[in-house]
């Protein structure tokens, strides 16, 4: 896949993601946008190769937390 290609589907899990991150953990947009921008998760979700960002946004949203929480992400077997 291009690197056009991985940025569309990125473009519809962003905002989901960002929205969920948002409700979770009662954080303004641009906070949110900070924390997802600066983790493993994201860093992981925009190489092509993970294929993560077949992972629904609640997945995402999960191993997104347990990152927070724990500083680890246990990746789920189809990822």
């Amino acid at each position: 896949m291009s690197s056009r290609g991985i940025k569309a589907p990125l473009e519809l899990i962003v905002p989901r993601l960002v929205s969920a991150i948002m409700s979770g953990y009662d954080l303004s947009e641009t906070e949110a946008l900070t924390r997802l921008y600066q983790s493993e998760l994201y860093s992981r979700l925009e190489q092509e190769g993970t294929k993560l960002w077949h992972l629904s946004v609640p997945t995402l949203y999960s191993l997104w937390d347990e990152e927070q929480r724990t500083g680890e992400i246990t990746y789920p077997e189809e990822a």
